[in-house]
């Protein structure tokens, strides 16, 4: 894949405002999904904040060799939820976030302190392409079934309908149309003119529902923008500081003790673990895509570091802690856009739009299904990379066909294990599967 702008790139302003846009798009519904989905009154413009804020840590860290966005990570949501359901207040909870995100992100700064000094090599031995190239096809494939509910979803009614389906497609097809036949620029951008076209057909659809009452057509939910105009017309509505976790998280730091401590550790340090895995396949998959290894320069130790420190900056604002998106690696192999720059003005806008209210509200109009028909083209190039890394493999060999064919049936079969608070995820059991077979195997004679 040849890529349009290469890492170093710098496109002019006006465009790299679009592209870093697209990006935001592309990291946008997934990240303010997490703080939705634990509720206590989380921030979701306060976790744009974080990840924004993350980003540029981690860019920092990299050397800006590394074109990844950071965004709230869903691994961590049961290790927020046991949070506030363990703690005695709901301030203590916040504090929970924080110190949870900084023990997950303790655990990234020890592993970047063992790579420095044993090296990298053994991160390859583990993770040959017969394991790390299936677990990426799961992490896309994982998400299957949450890009396809969208699809099907109209928002304002939340009922599934056809129709939901069909804005949903319309938007799918226009990206894939102006990603293929774009010229020029037209080509970089194509999310977000699939995503105006798609909106544009809710749009006209949703005016005939409400004028019908029809809750098939219903894709639009507009109550954000109701809310905000109910609420007048004034700097405060239009200029709004988000609720940043560390002010309520003051709050509750007197109703910490040692055994709730000692729970946020159990809660979030075994999913560092498993992230840590996840970590290594997104930037071998962005190496793939950039044709630059990841792991040697500006190596894996600074990846690391810039994931670990970034999440805890990003927690301490928005309460999620981050990591490196599938979403935004997609994002670049579709546009073939690798400039870090175009990823350092994503965060900015992030930051930017987190206190910009009407905005906020805006792009939470964007119906689920159009953001379905998105992320049906992002999951899907997640998948097809990892796919493409087992090119190289020898399948004939028992041992690679057993490796790639535990992560794939594991992964797409949806297994995971719970112990106790603890739930590694279907990517993580699919991995560690595929380690193990691996190692079992490894004196294959053929």
């Amino acid at each position: 894949m040849k890529l349009i702008y290469d890492v170093d790139a710098r496109p002019d302003f006006k465009n790299r405002l679009v592209f870093a846009f697209q990006q935001v798009l592309a990291i946008m519904a997934a990240t303010i999904a997490v703080p939705l989905i634990v509720k206590n009154g989380m921030s979701t413009s306060a976790a744009l904040f974080g990840a924004g804020v993350g980003t540029l840590v981690y860019i920092a860290f990299t050397k800006k060799k590394s074109p990844v966005f950071l965004g709230s990570s869903f691994a961590f949501i049961g290790s927020m939820v046991s949070a506030f359901a363990g703690a005695v207040s709901v301030s203590a909870g916040y504090a929970g976030l924080i110190l949870g995100a900084i023990f997950a992100g303790l655990v990234y700064v020890l592993f970047s302190i063992l790579i420095k000094t044993s090296g990298v090599e053994w991160v390859n031995k583990l993770l040959p392409p017969e394991v790390i190239g299936p677990t990426v096809a799961i992490i896309g494939l994982s998400l299957a079934s949450n890009a396809v509910g969208d699809l099907q979803t109209a928002s304002a009614s939340g009922v599934q309908s056809q129709w939901a389906v069909l804005c949903g497609i319309i938007t799918l097809i226009t990206t894939m149309i102006v990603s293929t036949y774009g010229k020029n620029n037209i080509k970089l951008v194509p999310f977000i003119i699939g995503i105006l076209v798609g909106y544009a057909c809710a749009l006209v659809l949703t005016l005939i529902g409400n004028a019908t009452g029809n809750e098939a057509l219903q894709i639009i939910d507009f109550s954000p923008i109701k809310a905000l105009v109910e609420g007048g017309v004034s700097l405060k509505t239009f200029f709004a500081v988000p609720d940043f976790t560390f002010l309520e998280a003051a709050k509750g730091l007197k109703d910490l003790d040692p055994i709730y401590i000692g729970s946020i550790a159990v809660a979030y340090i075994p999913v560092a673990l498993v992230v840590f895995a996840e970590h290594i396949a997104d930037h071998k998959n962005i190496s793939s895509i950039i044709e630059k290894d990841l792991l040697s320069d500006p190596g894996l130790e600074n990846t690391l570091l810039g994931d670990g420190i970034g999440s805890m900056v990003g927690a301490f604002f928005g309460g999620c802690a981050n990591t490196t998106y599938g979403e935004s690696v997609a994002c670049v192999a579709i546009t073939r856009n690798a400039s870090v720059v175009t990823i350092f003005t994503a965060a900015i806008e992030c930051i930017i739009i987190s206190f910009l209210s009407p905005f906020v509200a805006f792009i939470s109009t964007i119906p689920n299904c159009v953001m379905g028909g998105v992320c049906m083209a992002l999951y899907g190039f997640i998948a097809v990379s990892g796919l493409k890394m087992i090119k190289k493999v020898d399948l004939d060999h028992n041992r690679n066909l057993f490796v790639v064919s535990t992560i794939l049936i594991s992964g797409i079969g949806g297994l995971s294990l719970t112990f106790g608070k603890i739930t590694l995820t279907t990517v993580a059991c699919a991995l560690l599967l595929g380690i193990l077979v691996n190692y079992l195997l490894r004196n294959d004679p053929n």
